[in-house]
Protein backbone atom coordinates (compact mmCIF):
# COMPACT_ATOMS: atom_id res chain seq x y z
CA UNK A 1 0.00 0.00 0.00
CA UNK A 2 1.38 3.42 -1.29
CA UNK A 3 -0.41 6.57 0.33
CA UNK A 4 1.16 9.93 -1.58
CA UNK A 5 0.20 13.69 -0.51
CA UNK A 6 -1.25 15.38 -3.54
CA UNK A 7 -1.62 18.35 -1.85
CA UNK A 8 -1.41 20.15 1.42
CA UNK A 9 -0.78 24.07 3.02
CA UNK A 10 2.50 23.59 2.80
CA UNK A 11 4.94 24.20 -0.52
CA UNK A 12 7.58 21.27 -0.56
CA UNK A 13 9.78 19.61 -3.04
CA UNK A 14 8.99 21.91 -5.70
CA UNK A 15 4.88 21.07 -5.84
CA UNK A 16 2.42 23.34 -5.62
CA UNK A 17 0.11 24.08 -2.40
CA UNK A 18 -2.85 25.79 -1.13
CA UNK A 19 -4.92 25.50 2.02
CA UNK A 20 -6.48 21.98 1.52
CA UNK A 21 -6.07 18.13 1.34
CA UNK A 22 -5.89 15.36 -1.42
CA UNK A 23 -4.50 12.07 -1.17
CA UNK A 24 -3.84 9.63 -4.19
CA UNK A 25 -3.49 5.66 -2.34
CA UNK A 26 -2.36 2.55 -4.54
CA UNK A 27 -3.69 -0.31 -2.99
CA UNK A 28 -3.96 -4.20 -4.10
CA UNK A 29 -3.78 -3.35 -7.79
CA UNK A 30 -6.27 -0.34 -6.85
CA UNK A 31 -6.26 3.43 -7.67
CA UNK A 32 -7.76 5.63 -5.06
CA UNK A 33 -8.46 9.47 -4.38
CA UNK A 34 -9.19 10.85 -1.03
CA UNK A 35 -10.66 14.61 -1.47
CA UNK A 36 -9.21 17.24 -4.64
CA UNK A 37 -8.15 20.23 -2.51
CA UNK A 38 -9.82 23.58 -3.07
CA UNK A 39 -9.07 24.18 -6.29
CA UNK A 40 -7.67 20.90 -8.53
CA UNK A 41 -4.51 22.30 -8.74
CA UNK A 42 -3.23 19.25 -6.81
CA UNK A 43 -3.91 17.20 -10.46
CA UNK A 44 -1.09 19.37 -11.66
CA UNK A 45 1.10 18.19 -8.81
CA UNK A 46 -0.23 14.37 -10.07
CA UNK A 47 1.07 14.86 -13.21
CA UNK A 48 5.24 15.99 -11.73
CA UNK A 49 4.88 13.32 -10.07
CA UNK A 50 3.61 10.58 -12.78
CA UNK A 51 0.01 9.91 -11.08
CA UNK A 52 -2.56 9.18 -14.28
CA UNK A 53 -5.60 10.65 -12.43
CA UNK A 54 -7.54 8.91 -15.42
CA UNK A 55 -6.45 5.70 -14.10
CA UNK A 56 -7.75 6.64 -10.42
CA UNK A 57 -10.79 3.46 -9.97
CA UNK A 58 -12.50 5.20 -6.81
CA UNK A 59 -12.91 8.27 -5.00
CA UNK A 60 -13.78 9.25 -1.53
CA UNK A 61 -14.85 12.44 -0.36
CA UNK A 62 -14.00 13.15 3.29
CA UNK A 63 -16.26 15.52 4.11
CA UNK A 64 -18.39 18.60 2.26
CA UNK A 65 -15.98 21.13 2.94
CA UNK A 66 -14.63 23.50 0.03
CA UNK A 67 -10.85 22.90 0.69
CA UNK A 68 -11.86 19.05 0.28
CA UNK A 69 -14.25 19.39 -2.37
CA UNK A 70 -13.83 22.20 -4.74
CA UNK A 71 -11.47 20.34 -6.93
CA UNK A 72 -13.85 17.64 -7.61
CA UNK A 73 -14.82 19.36 -10.77
CA UNK A 74 -11.60 19.12 -12.43
CA UNK A 75 -11.12 15.42 -11.04
CA UNK A 76 -14.77 14.56 -13.10
CA UNK A 77 -13.41 16.23 -15.90
CA UNK A 78 -9.52 14.47 -16.47
CA UNK A 79 -11.29 11.29 -15.37
CA UNK A 80 -14.35 10.03 -16.45
CA UNK A 81 -15.19 6.48 -15.44
CA UNK A 82 -14.18 6.90 -11.25
CA UNK A 83 -17.25 7.15 -8.69
CA UNK A 84 -17.43 9.17 -5.87
CA UNK A 85 -18.06 8.02 -2.14
CA UNK A 86 -19.93 10.58 -0.14
CA UNK A 87 -22.44 10.76 2.48
CA UNK A 88 -25.80 11.94 1.38
CA UNK A 89 -25.60 14.90 3.88
CA UNK A 90 -22.61 16.58 2.34
CA UNK A 91 -25.40 17.71 -0.56
CA UNK A 92 -27.91 18.28 1.97
CA UNK A 93 -27.22 21.19 3.85
CA UNK A 94 -24.88 24.30 3.70
CA UNK A 95 -21.90 24.72 5.79
CA UNK A 96 -20.62 27.37 7.32
CA UNK A 97 -17.93 28.37 9.92
CA UNK A 98 -19.06 31.53 11.87
CA UNK A 99 -17.04 33.73 14.14
CA UNK A 100 -18.91 36.89 15.94
CA UNK A 101 -18.43 38.59 12.47
CA UNK A 102 -17.88 36.19 9.62
CA UNK A 103 -20.21 33.84 7.75
CA UNK A 104 -19.02 31.79 5.15
CA UNK A 105 -20.15 29.61 3.05
CA UNK A 106 -17.94 26.66 3.56
CA UNK A 107 -19.73 23.90 1.77
CA UNK A 108 -19.68 21.38 -1.71
CA UNK A 109 -19.88 23.74 -4.73
CA UNK A 110 -23.33 23.16 -6.01
CA UNK A 111 -22.52 23.58 -9.66
CA UNK A 112 -20.07 20.34 -9.18
CA UNK A 113 -22.99 18.67 -7.45
CA UNK A 114 -25.76 19.13 -9.85
CA UNK A 115 -23.70 19.02 -12.87
CA UNK A 116 -22.28 15.40 -11.81
CA UNK A 117 -24.69 13.55 -9.86
CA UNK A 118 -24.30 10.45 -11.47
CA UNK A 119 -21.22 10.03 -10.61
CA UNK A 120 -22.04 9.85 -7.03
CA UNK A 121 -22.74 6.67 -4.59
CA UNK A 122 -24.26 7.75 -1.22
CA UNK A 123 -22.92 5.87 1.59
CA UNK A 124 -24.89 5.16 4.88
CA UNK A 125 -23.26 3.78 8.01
CA UNK A 126 -20.69 1.41 7.88
CA UNK A 127 -19.50 0.42 4.20
CA UNK A 128 -16.84 -1.73 2.29
CA UNK A 129 -16.65 -0.85 -0.74
CA UNK A 130 -14.43 -3.21 -2.33
CA UNK A 131 -12.07 -6.05 -0.31
CA UNK A 132 -10.24 -4.51 2.51
CA UNK A 133 -11.52 -0.98 1.90
CA UNK A 134 -14.31 0.62 4.13
CA UNK A 135 -15.56 3.84 5.02
CA UNK A 136 -16.80 4.44 8.55
CA UNK A 137 -19.90 7.10 10.04
CA UNK A 138 -19.28 9.12 13.26
CA UNK A 139 -20.76 6.98 15.90
CA UNK A 140 -19.47 8.49 18.89
CA UNK A 141 -21.26 11.44 21.06
CA UNK A 142 -20.79 14.60 21.34
CA UNK A 143 -19.59 15.82 18.54
CA UNK A 144 -21.73 19.25 18.19
CA UNK A 145 -20.10 20.51 21.19
CA UNK A 146 -16.79 19.69 19.36
CA UNK A 147 -18.30 22.11 15.68
CA UNK A 148 -19.23 24.84 18.41
CA UNK A 149 -15.89 24.81 19.35
CA UNK A 150 -14.52 24.87 16.00
CA UNK A 151 -17.29 27.55 14.73
CA UNK A 152 -18.61 25.09 12.15
CA UNK A 153 -22.50 25.43 12.10
CA UNK A 154 -24.88 23.65 9.94
CA UNK A 155 -27.59 25.61 8.10
CA UNK A 156 -31.34 24.11 6.95
CA UNK A 157 -34.99 25.56 6.81
CA UNK A 158 -32.93 29.11 7.54
CA UNK A 159 -32.00 27.91 11.07
CA UNK A 160 -27.81 27.54 12.24
CA UNK A 161 -27.06 24.89 14.78
CA UNK A 162 -23.91 22.89 15.32
CA UNK A 163 -23.04 20.81 12.89
CA UNK A 164 -23.34 17.01 13.76
CA UNK A 165 -20.37 16.04 11.17
CA UNK A 166 -22.97 13.69 9.41
CA UNK A 167 -20.97 14.38 6.02
CA UNK A 168 -17.54 13.14 7.64
CA UNK A 169 -16.21 9.96 6.71
CA UNK A 170 -13.25 7.99 8.12
CA UNK A 171 -11.65 6.41 4.94
CA UNK A 172 -10.10 2.70 6.32
CA UNK A 173 -7.73 0.23 4.55
CA UNK A 174 -6.58 -3.30 5.60
CA UNK A 175 -2.82 -3.21 4.87
CA UNK A 176 -0.35 -5.89 5.76
CA UNK A 177 1.06 -3.78 8.54
CA UNK A 178 -2.59 -3.18 9.60
CA UNK A 179 -5.04 -0.70 9.42
CA UNK A 180 -4.34 2.28 7.96
CA UNK A 181 -6.81 5.13 9.19
CA UNK A 182 -7.51 8.29 7.07
CA UNK A 183 -9.42 10.88 7.91
CA UNK A 184 -8.76 14.49 5.94
CA UNK A 185 -9.95 16.83 9.30
CA UNK A 186 -11.21 14.58 12.16
CA UNK A 187 -13.36 17.07 13.19
CA UNK A 188 -14.37 14.98 15.84
CA UNK A 189 -11.31 14.79 17.53
CA UNK A 190 -8.27 12.65 16.01
CA UNK A 191 -8.73 10.32 19.59
CA UNK A 192 -12.49 9.71 18.72
CA UNK A 193 -11.62 8.55 15.24
CA UNK A 194 -9.32 6.30 16.45
CA UNK A 195 -11.78 5.01 18.98
CA UNK A 196 -14.53 4.08 16.44
CA UNK A 197 -11.97 2.33 14.07
CA UNK A 198 -11.73 0.25 17.13
CA UNK A 199 -15.00 -0.24 17.63
CA UNK A 200 -15.56 -1.57 14.26
CA UNK A 201 -12.47 -3.27 13.92
CA UNK A 202 -12.05 -4.99 17.64
CA UNK A 203 -8.45 -6.22 18.46
CA UNK A 204 -7.13 -5.57 14.92
CA UNK A 205 -4.06 -3.59 14.75
CA UNK A 206 -3.70 0.26 13.53
CA UNK A 207 -1.01 0.62 11.58
CA UNK A 208 -1.15 4.85 11.03
CA UNK A 209 -3.76 7.56 11.37
CA UNK A 210 -3.41 10.10 8.46
CA UNK A 211 -4.77 13.09 7.91
CA UNK A 212 -5.41 16.64 9.89
CA UNK A 213 -6.48 16.95 13.31
CA UNK A 214 -8.58 20.12 13.07
CA UNK A 215 -6.40 21.95 15.80
CA UNK A 216 -5.56 25.37 14.05
CA UNK A 217 -7.86 28.59 14.98
CA UNK A 218 -9.85 30.47 12.72
CA UNK A 219 -7.13 32.98 11.55
CA UNK A 220 -5.20 29.90 9.76
CA UNK A 221 -2.69 27.43 10.20
CA UNK A 222 -0.35 29.75 12.13
CA UNK A 223 -2.48 29.77 14.92
CA UNK A 224 -4.50 27.58 17.49
CA UNK A 225 -8.11 27.09 18.83
CA UNK A 226 -7.82 25.92 22.57
CA UNK A 227 -5.26 25.98 25.13
CA UNK A 228 -1.45 24.18 25.34
CA UNK A 229 -3.01 21.83 27.71
CA UNK A 230 -5.70 20.41 25.69
CA UNK A 231 -3.35 19.27 23.22
CA UNK A 232 -1.34 17.89 25.22
CA UNK A 233 -3.92 15.96 26.48
CA UNK A 234 -4.98 14.43 23.24
CA UNK A 235 -1.37 13.76 22.61
CA UNK A 236 -1.48 12.09 25.81
CA UNK A 237 -4.65 10.41 24.56
CA UNK A 238 -3.37 9.39 20.99
CA UNK A 239 0.32 8.12 22.33
CA UNK A 240 -2.07 6.06 25.29
CA UNK A 241 -3.78 4.35 22.50
CA UNK A 242 -1.71 2.16 20.65
CA UNK A 243 1.75 2.52 18.95
CA UNK A 244 0.68 3.32 15.39
CA UNK A 245 2.20 5.94 13.35
CA UNK A 246 0.26 9.33 12.91
CA UNK A 247 1.09 11.44 10.30
CA UNK A 248 -0.74 14.91 10.24
CA UNK A 249 -0.46 18.66 9.10
CA UNK A 250 -3.27 20.94 7.14
CA UNK A 251 -5.60 21.78 9.44
CA UNK A 252 -3.57 20.97 12.40
CA UNK A 253 -1.73 24.43 12.33
CA UNK A 254 1.92 24.71 13.13
CA UNK A 255 1.69 25.93 16.84
CA UNK A 256 -0.73 22.94 17.53
CA UNK A 257 2.14 20.36 15.34
CA UNK A 258 5.20 21.80 17.49
CA UNK A 259 3.10 20.69 20.86
CA UNK A 260 2.11 17.36 19.81
CA UNK A 261 5.57 16.65 18.46
CA UNK A 262 7.13 17.80 21.82
CA UNK A 263 4.84 14.39 23.37
CA UNK A 264 5.27 12.20 20.61
CA UNK A 265 8.13 13.03 19.22
CA UNK A 266 9.33 10.55 16.13
CA UNK A 267 5.93 8.98 16.41
CA UNK A 268 4.32 12.07 14.47
CA UNK A 269 5.39 13.41 10.87
CA UNK A 270 4.28 15.81 9.25
CA UNK A 271 2.25 14.53 5.94
CA UNK A 272 3.25 17.39 3.53
CA UNK A 273 2.36 18.39 -0.52
CA UNK A 274 4.31 14.78 -2.01
CA UNK A 275 4.96 12.97 1.09
CA UNK A 276 4.72 9.24 0.13
CA UNK A 277 4.20 6.67 3.06
CA UNK A 278 4.30 2.96 2.78
CA UNK A 279 2.40 0.38 4.72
Amino acid sequence: MKVTALIENKETKGLACEHGLAIYIEYRGGRYLLDAGQTGICFENADRLGIDIEKIDMAFLSHAHYDHSGGLGEFFKRNQRAKLYLRREALEYGYYKITETVKKDNGFSRETAEKYRDRFVFVEGDQQVTPGVWLLAHHLPGLEERSRKACMYEEKDGAFAPDRLKHEQTLVFESDSGLVVLNSCCHSGAEKVIREVQDVFPGQKIAALIGGFHLMGVNGAGTMAGSREEVEKLAKELQSMGEFGLYTGHCTGTPAFEILQEVLGERLSYFSTGTVLEF
